[in-house]
């Protein structure tokens, strides 16, 4: 893998660059379009991705948005004013090619959002090989081959690269083996790349998203809720949760974007858990916790 010759000496901008920043990137008053960050955000047909796209673009940044369909993927993209990239992000020929087109048109490369995932479950008797190794491919390989490919492009634009895992990579539960192994893996990765590439000027930092009101946790809704509506079947999945309610894409896309600008510019190798304060609550003491009541 290319690098840089040497290690950034210091990764604090000086005063005046940083009396300029705001906290989204592409928010800047430099006139030129062409100086505007530019976001990759992988997975963003919909969803969180989709929602980091929009946020992105709002906040002044280019947005390259990638996904396998490329149908709702142009819906995306014609909403928020980003350029669309159909790539399958597990295939690595497929992902060296995204980003040297990602670079070519747009002539940089500041910000990578690894967020294509995929859920397949099934205890770890009854699960497949083939779901093990495609949720594993989906949800940790894409992340490898996409920082792989981006690297270089960030640590020349001392850049940040943020993956989307999920509380599932932190707290176990039956029936979820190969998501929850995947979503660990996936931190631990970024975690090795803010150790490795810190010194280049690039950050890595997860974010750990609790239930999220996306179409695929619609799906998982309606097969646990079985009659119920999806607000009653969102409602009784969070029932545990301090704030009692699923999060918004956007709520997501808020903490990616915060973690990708310069507001978090000594925030590297960190797990951002945005999940309404689930990951708190002690599981041994909800029987005696009397306030948490069914709805």
């Amino acid at each position: 893998m290319t690098r840089p010759d040497e290690p950034a000496r210091n990764d604090q901008r000086d005063q005046t660059d940083q009396s300029r920043q705001t906290d989204q990137p592409g928010q800047s008053d430099r006139p030129s379009p062409g100086d505007r960050p530019v976001l990759l955000v992988a997975g963003a047909s919909s969803g969180i991705g989709a929602a980091v796209a929009a946020r992105g673009a709002d906040g002044g940044a280019r947005v390259a948005v990638c996904a396998r369909r490329a149908g709702a993927l142009r819906e995306v993209a014609e909403a928020c004013g980003a350029t669309p990239y159909v790539a399958d992000v597990t295939v690595r020929g497929e992902v060296d090619e995204l980003v040297a087109a990602v670079v070519r048109d747009h002539g940089r490369l500041d910000g990578v959002v690894a967020n294509a995932g995929t859920i397949r479950p099934g205890g770890l008797l009854e699960l497949s090989d083939e779901d093990w190794d495609a949720t594993l491919r989906t949800n940790l390989t894409s992340v490898f081959l996409l920082a792989r490919a981006a690297l270089p492009h960030l640590a020349a634009a001392r850049g940040a690269f943020v993956t989307v895992g999920s509380v599932a990579g932190l707290r176990a539960a039956a029936g979820a083996s190969a998501y929850a192994a995947s979503k660990a893996g996936a931190g631990m990765l970024t975690s090795v790349i803010a150790a490795e590439f810190g010194p280049y000027g690039v950050r890595a930092n997860t974010v750990c998203p609790g239930w999220t009101r996306t179409e695929m946790a619609d799906e998982e809704m309606r097969e646990f809720g079985g009659g119920l509506s999806l607000d009653a079947a969102y409602a009784r999945a969070t029932v545990l949760v301090p704030q009692r309610r699923a999060a918004a894409a956007e709520e997501v896309a808020d903490a990616v974007l915060w973690l990708l600008g310069p507001r978090s510019s000594y925030v590297n190798g960190a797990t951002l858990t945005v999940d309404g304060g689930l990951t708190s609550v002690d599981a041994g003491r909800v029987p005696f916790d009397f306030t948490v009541l069914p709805r």
